[in-house]
């Protein structure tokens, strides 16, 4: 059956259970009373509406046409029941049922409304980028000097949008003055199609991110037009900036209000589902808020792996080498509040698992480099001085908060309730053989050993799974047991808070 008219069954039950306890109240009329003819105008309003086809599939009826069938079957309906109504002995008098029609009518319309921005929401006629192999290429464009007339023509170009430091700087790091680099400052993502393949050892976009229009197709085209370890130099004005910037405009206590609207406007919009096309339709991407971890982590996602960041007053410039294919595109890329990540579970099989995000986007792509760059990962699986973690991030975790949508991979048998700590790839690596071997012979756990002995060294950690995995391999319930009941003075004593 057509879920609209499900739908609509469930819109006239509720309008008249309304309408009887209405009129319960007012003449103590007995509800028995009303359900024949509540039917008989159910039935009416369902068989004239499939007539001027008001349950067509939101997929293929426009939008106009669908309010019309709906305005129609209620004008329909209302004159019959003005015209029947009188003649019957229900006591239920024509404008009551012009009222209960009407309601019925507003539910519906909101109904309506919903189906077709869900399908304007969600339908992204823009498909996601295919990305060709291509095999290893060299640059083809000789290393030569260029002309003083030439570099004064570039010259002007780059002071068109930025300043003489940021000329200078370019000049000094990007080589401006060689045949073999070339400056591009054009919002449009389609100047670089125009750009013949491999010609240019290094691309200089001076187009600030935050105005560009589709930030990935236009990383992926660059990436495809670079030869081998090509340079690509971009810049973007940090959400650091903007907020520093907004709370000094501001009085105190006035800027946080005004800065968490402006935020909310800015990064929280674009990331829902329901809200992404609209906000990107209406502002044309110009104007956003970007984090250095979102730009960085594009960039990774595109196929490149940032070599310097040289900060230049309100602006950041990005300098990153081709590295390989960019990873396959995806259509539409939220990012909203819950999120889905791989672990390495029992048998060493791959599970997603829930948890509220707390990273800024894209932060998954740059694991890696923020390890790197601060010394190593800790036992805890992050980053020592982590800044891809938001600043509502680091409260969520403070309070175990970001760990409660695990209890859905709970449900669904993911995880137990005792038991070792579900492991991204790159932490689980990290581990001994013998001791990933031993891991993945039980399903990993929402409370781990990990918040009773407290190590501090990986060795430590090492050995408190060895301590916690031999004792549940010979007696699992009493093991886990012990272990619930100890994390749980731990929590209280301690303050064990999430990693």
């Amino acid at each position: 059956m057509n879920k609209r008219i499900i739908a609509d069954i469930f819109v006239w039950l509720l309008a008249a259970l309304l309408c009887m306890f209405w009129r319960w109240v007012a003449d103590k009329s007995s509800f028995g009373a009303y359900w024949a003819l509540f039917g008989v105008m159910t039935v009416l309003w369902i068989g004239i509406g499939w007539v001027l086809q008001l349950y067509r599939s939101y997929k293929i009826a426009w939008f106009w046409q669908a309010m019309v069938s709906l305005v129609l079957t209620a004008t329909a309906l209302i004159g019959l029941g003005w015209w029947i109504l009188p003649k019957l002995s229900y006591g239920l008098s024509p404008r009551v049922a012009m009222w209960v029609v009407l309601l019925v009518g507003a539910i519906d319309t909101v109904i309506i409304w919903f189906e077709h921005y869900w399908k304007y929401a969600t339908n992204m006629t823009v498909p996601a980028m295919t990305i060709e192999h291509r095999e290893n290429a060299r640059v083809r464009r000789l290393d030569e000097v260029r002309s003083p007339e030439s570099m004064e023509s570039i010259h002007q170009s780059v002071l068109s949008v930025t300043t003489e430091e940021d000329y200078q700087m370019l000049l000094e790091k990007a080589h401006l003055d060689s045949r073999q680099t070339k400056s591009v400052c054009d919002r449009n993502r389609f100047t670089f199609l125009q750009i013949p393949d491999y010609q240019y050892k290094t691309l200089v976009d001076m187009t600030l991110l935050n105005d560009a229009k589709g930030i990935n197709r236009r990383f992926c085209i660059v990436n495809q037009k670079l030869p081998d370890d090509g340079i690509y130099v971009c810049c973007y004005r940090p959400q650091e900036y903007i907020k520093s910037k907004m709370l000094a405009k501001y009085p105190k206590g006035l800027n946080w209000i005004i800065y968490s609207f402006y935020f909310f406007r800015k990064r929280v919009l674009p990331r829902l589902m329901l809200t992404s096309r609209l906000y990107y339709d209406v502002t044309k991407g110009r104007k956003r808020m970007l984090s250095k971890t979102e730009v960085l982590g594009r960039l990774y996602y595109c196929g490149f792996e940032v070599d310097e960041i040289v900060p230049m007053g309100h602006i950041e410039y990005v300098f990153a080498h081709r590295k390989s294919q960019p990873y396959p595109q995806e259509q539409f890329k939220v990012y909203g509040p819950l999120i889905k990540l791989p672990r390495v579970c029992k048998h060493k099989e791959i599970r997603y698992f829930y948890k509220f995000r707390t990273m800024h986007p894209y932060a998954e792509y740059i694991q890696k480099y923020v390890f790197d760059a601060r010394g190593g990962m800790d036992i805890a699986d992050k980053s020592n001085d982590d800044w891809r973690i938001t600043t509502w991030g680091k409260m969520m975790r403070k309070y175990w908060l970001d760990e409660l949508p695990m209890l859905i991979n709970w449900l669904k048998g993911d995880v137990k309730l005792v038991g070792v700590r579900p492991l991204s790839k790159t932490m689980f690596d990290t581990y001994p053989q013998w001791l990933q071997d031993k891991r993945t012979l039980s399903r990993p756990g929402l409370i781990p050993p990990f918040y009773i002995d407290h190590p501090n060294t990986f060795d430590e950690l090492f050995a408190s799974e060895d301590k916690y995995l031999t004792e549940y391999l010979e007696h699992p319930f009493r093991t886990d047991c012990k272990y619930f009941f100890l994390t749980m003075r731990s929590i209280l004593t301690r303050k064990t808070h999430s990693a």
